[in-house]
């Protein structure tokens, strides 16, 4: 782009960059609009005036502007951007270049002029919209599906046309898995959809994580068709920043593939109790890791260290505390509301979150815990309210003193009743409407969405009740220009993504990027560099030349790794066991209680991988373990009874069989202590408990062969 100001009897101004991509152009937009302002101020021009020009000329054009004092002549060159329409918008022309007319108006409005800066379009948007569609905007939806006799399962249009055209709502989560290149093709019938809505604002489409090899209910989707990674417990243990940025790259290609646009991750969670569900989703409990890795998550997410039509935007989560589960309770349940902090200082749980802010990280998502003897620079933090509700946590602290400008999107549901089966329980499968309003049960749902928007939330996730935002305005509880000041954040980050040029993708491409053999072999790798080596009696690596017995183990990957598998322990040189770290199912009757792996960390005597090792023992056969840590599982009762003891964050046979089968270095180390009993993890926060702390094995242990 070259622009020459030239004031005639007066200077002769000019600068000359280039432009790349419409991010570039948007901020040489900007840069220029400041130049305006400062030559107008010089000589007492009408500044608004003058920078009209710049949003009317184009590459063929040369316009002049005079005020009776001076003539000025302004000369623009841009390169055309991409615009694609599915929904058959008019396109527009200036001079040589072409803008789709998003309202069909027939006029370029700014919001509509891609030459323009994202404020500057988003706050134009913003005069066009209604209450309505302002609050609209503030909602974060879920796109329902529909499943045919033959078990296919799609988009539900009609509803989710009628969310888009009568809710106003522009932005959901999905959680269909489906073939590549048929998940492209129904993103981008949705966004025709969206497209054709009277101001065709695109759709921001985000999603749980999806590439994790094991997952975890409730907190991400198991798929079929990307690339499968060790869960992020396992990135922790390899704690190599370049691996988790591969990752992160990998993830967004994939997702940009079939038209996700918003990843709801990576955890800054610190997993600080052991016990809790969610833990495996974190990078372990050392804060100054956790920050670096975080770091390179959002860089590679949002490809690059700002918001550009390469990003998927990012979602850290969840601001701050989440990781201290009273008693290892999830705070999606009733009964774990709480993050219990014994009086200590919460900063150490905001250092992860600091990775990401010096990667200009999009969006923040609060937890649903309610903060319990927490404190905060020797300041205690009083309002048990969960965090989506805390003005404190929000406004004061991360906004203000943190300096987080991006979008504060809260968790799940908060605004929803929890009462019945979703406060107490049910047992036999019956259905029941969920809601985590932790801390304000009492409060009417227009309360609590009050509450929550003067605390600091722009966008609601879950729901797409927008029509009780405009109530609140009506009744003066909240005023349109609170909507405005959240509205305007949102529709930046969708200009800044040039959603508005072009939401859609190219379906027949998807299936060569998801999964596909680079992004798997990075992947496998990744697997195999996160196993822990914990113990090794001389016994690895293992070669191909025993007779090996399986348990929990495909006997084909065996047989493929070129290994003779037996049918009886007897007649082993060797057993491999698989087995995951112990858990309990306390709350049968909760939605995510039921799933979530809760309770003991230690091996009951009856736990049949702890019978597998011990009958392999009593009977002399030489025993190779591998646990799956998703939790920190207490693994006193079978080291002495094993020759090698490896940790894995999910990892499929092959890849177990050639990390076993090869010569290898072991590099990885726990992100986590596993403590050696559970007397340990009950006691670990009583200044009272008089039994030894040291755990069976440390954080950062790891044996290399």
């Amino acid at each position: 782009m070259k622009k020459t100001l030239a004031l005639i009897g007066l200077a002769t101004l000019s600068a000359s960059v280039s432009a790349q991509n419409q991010n570039d152009i948007a901020n040489i937009s900007s840069i220029f609009t400041q130049f305006y302002a400062k030559i107008a101020n010089m000589y007492g021009l009408d500044t608004n005036k003058l920078s009209n020009l710049f949003e009317q000329t184009n590459a063929e054009i040369t316009s002049s502007y005079s005020d009776g004092k001076s003539k000025f002549e302004v000369n623009h060159t841009y390169q055309q951007v991409k615009l694609v329409s599915m929904a058959g918008l008019p396109m527009l022309k200036i001079g040589n270049l072409t803008f789709k007319d998003m309202n069909r108006d027939g006029r370029v409005n700014r919001y509509e002029d891609w030459r323009l800066t994202p404020e500057d379009r988003a706050r134009n948007l913003l005069t066009h919209m209604t209450l309505e569609e302002k609050a609209g905007v503030m909602m974060h939806g879920t796109f329902s599906t529909v499943t045919d006799s033959d078990g296919n399962t799609t988009y539900d249009i009609d509803d989710i046309s009628d969310i888009i055209n009568n809710k106003k709502v522009n932005t959901f989560i999905t959680r269909l898995d489906i073939e590549p290149t048929s998940f492209a093709e129904e993103n981008n019938s949705l966004q025709q959809i969206a497209e054709q809505s009277r101001l065709g604002i695109p759709l921001s489409i985000s999603t749980d994580p999806r590439n994790s090899f094991l997952y975890t209910e409730g907190a991400s989707v198991e798929s079929d068709y990307f690339s499968k990674w060790p869960e992020a417990l396992g990135l922790g243990a390899i704690g190599d920043p370049d691996v988790v940025k591969e990752f992160a790259d990998i993830a967004r290609q994939e997702y940009l593939a079939v038209g996700i646009n918003t990843a709801l991750s990576p955890q800054a969670d610190l997993y600080s109790e052991p016990r809790w569900a969610r833990g495996n989703g974190t990078f372990g409990q050392d804060e100054q890791l956790a920050k670096t890795l975080v770091n390179a998550y959002v860089l590679g997410m949002q490809n690059g260290n700002s918001l550009n039509d390469g990003s998927v935007l990012t979602v850290v989560k969840h601001w701050v505390g989440y990781g201290e589960a009273k008693d290892g309770w999830d705070s999606h349940n009733p009964y774990g509301k709480y993050a219990d902090f014994h009086g200590k200082d919460i900063r150490k749980h905001i250092t992860p979150f600091i990775g990401a802010f010096d990667a200009n990280v999009a969006s923040v998502m609060p937890t649903y815990s309610i903060l319990q003897g927490a404190t905060y620079r020797g300041r205690t933090i009083d309002e048990e309210v969960g965090a989506g509700f805390s003005h404190f946590l929000l406004t004061d602290l991360l906004r203000e003193e943190y300096g987080f400008q991006g979008v504060i999107v809260s968790d799940w549901l908060i605004t929803n009743d929890c009462s019945g089966g979703c406060e107490n329980g049910v047992l036999g499968g019956e259905n029941y409407s969920l809601g985590m309003p932790w801390g304000v049960e009492e409060l009417s749902e227009e309360e609590r969405f009050v509450k929550a928007v003067n605390a600091g939330i722009d966008q609601f996730g879950g729901v797409d009740n927008s029509e009780i935002l405009v109530e609140a305005v009506k009744d003066k509880k909240l005023t349109e220009k609170r909507l405005e000041e959240s509205a305007l954040k949102i529709l930046i980050q969708k200009f800044q993504m040039g959603l508005f040029e072009n939401p859609y993708v190219d379906a027949s491409k998807a299936a060569s990027i998801v999964g596909n053999d680079a992004h798997q072999d990075a992947a496998d790798a990744a697997q195999k560099n996160s196993l822990v080596l914990l113990k090794n009696d001389d016994i690895l690596p293992i070669g191909k030349n025993k007779k090996i017995y399986l348990y929990n183990i495909d006997a084909d990957a065996a047989r493929d790794a070129g290994l003779s598998v037996v049918d009886n322990l007897e007649d082993a040189d060797l057993a491999i066991v698989r087995s995951t770290a112990p858990y309990e199912t306390l709350h049968p009757g909760y939605l995510f209680g039921s799933s979530q792996h809760e309770g003991s960390l230690d091996y009951p005597d009856d736990n049949a991988d702890l019978m597998m090792v011990n009958e392999a023992s009593s009977k002399g056969v030489p025993t190779i373990v591998t646990v799956y840590l998703d939790r920190p599982a207490i693994l006193t009762k079978m080291q002495d009874k094993v020759s090698a003891l490896i940790g894995n964050f999910g990892i499929s046979d092959a890849n177990l069989f050639d990390a076993l089968i090869k010569s290898r270095k072991f590099e990885a180390t726990l992100p986590v202590d596993l403590p050696a009993s559970m007397e340990q993890v009950i006691n670990r926060e009583s200044e009272d408990y008089q039994g030894d702390r040291t755990p069976l094995y440390s954080v950062g242990y790891g044996l290399a062969k």
